[in-house]
């Protein structure tokens, strides 16, 4: 059973572009690369990958992150490049299931989708008095 469209929260989370927006492709079975359609608005659909770092948390040890892809409905737009730091729109994970021709699971996961980016707030911190 897949659970969809599950909201999260990441605000806890530095997000890092390490490679830029750009169309989803799926590889057809003669090995072409053709771009992911969305089959409601016939637009094509992106990918993002960040590297998503625990903000650091009094009380809590130090981890290293995790490199994450995200599923974009449409082109985010100019100015989102590798090594900018940003803001998930309305991020969501999804499970999956795949099973084999026994119908047992072979594999199971999560994916992330958002609405869109946005660039990341400054945080400013002020000097010890």
């Amino acid at each position: 059973m897949a659970l969809n469209d599950i909201p999260v929260i990441l605000s806890h989370y530095k997000l890092l572009i390490t490679e830029a927006p750009c169309v989803k492709m799926r590889e057809l079975d003669g090995g072409q690369l053709v771009p992911v359609i969305d089959r409601h608005t016939n637009e094509e659909q992106f990918v993002v990958v960040l590297f998503a770092k625990p903000r650091p948390t009094e009380g809590r040890r130090k981890t290293k992150g995790e490199e994450i892809r995200v599923n974009l409905p449409r082109d985010p737009g100019a100015g989102f490049e590798e090594g900018d730091y940003i803001e998930l729109v309305n991020p969501v994970i999804n499970t999956y299931e795949m099973r084999g021709e026994d119908g047992k699971i072979t594999a199971s996961g999560l994916w992330f989708k958002a609405d869109g980016l946005t660039p990341a707030a400054q945080v400013v911190v002020a000097p010890a008095a």
